[in-house]
């Protein structure tokens, strides 16, 4: 069944500032905090999100790019990796706002955006 609406996991290095904005603009955020998931390995944060149907958020840029290969060349899926760079709560949380208003999850399986 296809989703229309990326819905997005927050990894831990993310400030939970980000998901508390995008949740008051009604979009579905988790943190790793929410689902006690904190101190999880970057494999296994991926392999849930996946699990979920989550596009996954994080700052670890050479991690999930080695993710993103990995799943690509095994022809696993995955809904998504957004890579941030480091910036304030809020202007991230502008920058996922933007890409988010004009993206569906459908267009985000198995991509990695850069923002």
């Amino acid at each position: 069944m296809s989703k229309l609406y990326i819905e997005l996991y927050l990894d831990e290095n993310i400030d939970v500032l980000v998901a508390k904005i995008l949740c008051a603009r009604g979009l579905t955020v988790l943190t790793t905090d929410d689902v006690g998931r904190k101190g999880t390995s970057d494999p296994e944060q991926l392999i849930y999100a996946a699990e979920n149907g989550l596009a996954i958020v994080s700052m670890d840029r050479m991690d999930f790019e080695i993710l993103a290969k990995d799943y690509f060349n095994s022809g696993r899926e995955h809904f998504g990796i957004f890579i941030l760079a480091d910036a304030s709560p809020q202007v991230l949380a502008r920058k996922l706002t933007n890409f988010l208003d004009f993206n569906t999850a459908d267009e985000m399986r198995n991509q990695l955006v850069y923002l």
